[in-house]
């Protein structure tokens, strides 16, 4: 099953009622120099492929703390409340470890500890788990820095849309937002040229083809590095 490449998103940030002024102001006081970023002013790390000498570990300092931009969560949430770092249940592809830094915003950027995060993407076939398949889903709880880590694979891609991973930010009973993380082409193309995602030809350009990447694309789309035999990349949530 694949996602409707016609569902309806939105470019408000997760903080709705700031308005531009607002999150410009909180962006600004809240920055700091560091090697993850939330939703802007990530600095670019270069692109290599698995298997060369992996960089610096990321996430090992205090993020910058801005808003990130919320979109639409996809047709395909679960709300399967598996909590798990492992997700890839042995679907085959690319290792690829995400770790993730939830911040209040209005808060001066405090770490929310205990708030649920669910992520959601296609396997290299372009597939999404339904039904009783869980695949590529799960939860993880966020620890006393606001951190958790899912293990995954690079995903796949389907037509119409840009490779993605959905995440949705749960940090109490009664709020909830989602938004999707985006990959280099870069890396895409060197992922895509490897089994099994190459069983089929990929687009030349996964990304650019995508309204929401070219709408909100710059700000959430990540930066990874060399882990092993694949990637990781650290990004960070600000919330109100």
């Amino acid at each position: 099953m694949t996602e409707n490449g016609n569902a309806r998103t939105s470019r408000r940030t997760l903080l709705l009622a700031a308005g531009s002024a607002g999150v410009a102001a909180l962006a600004a006081a809240c920055s700091a120099p560091s090697a993850t970023r939330g939703a802007a002013g990530r600095p670019q790390a270069p692109v290599s492929p698995p298997g060369t000498a992996a960089g610096t570990a990321t996430g090992a300092s205090t993020p910058a703390c801005v808003l990130t931009t919320e979109s639409g969560e996809g047709p395909y949430y679960l709300d399967l409340d598996r909590v798990r770092s492992d997700i890839t249940e042995g679907r085959d592809g690319v290792p690829f470890r995400l770790d993730l830094t939830l911040l209040r915003a209005s808060a001066g950027c405090q770490p929310v500890a205990g708030a649920a995060i669910d992520v959601w993407h296609a396997d290299p076939s372009g597939t999404y788990s339904s039904g009783k398949d869980t695949f590529l889903r799960g939860t993880q709880l966020t620890d006393a820095a606001g951190r958790c880590t899912f293990r995954t694979i690079v995903p796949g891609w389907y037509r119409g849309l840009a490779p993605h991973i959905h995440f949705k930010v749960r940090p109490d009973r009664h709020t909830e937002t989602s938004s999707q993380l985006f990959f280099p082409e870069k890396l895409l193309a060197r992922v895509y040229e490897l089994q099994p995602y190459a069983r089929r030809p990929a687009p030349a350009h996964p990304n650019t083809r995508d309204s929401r990447y070219r709408d909100s694309g710059a700000a959430m789309t990540l930066t990874p590095s060399p882990d092993a035999a694949g990637y990781r990349a650290a990004f960070t949530v600000g919330i109100d």
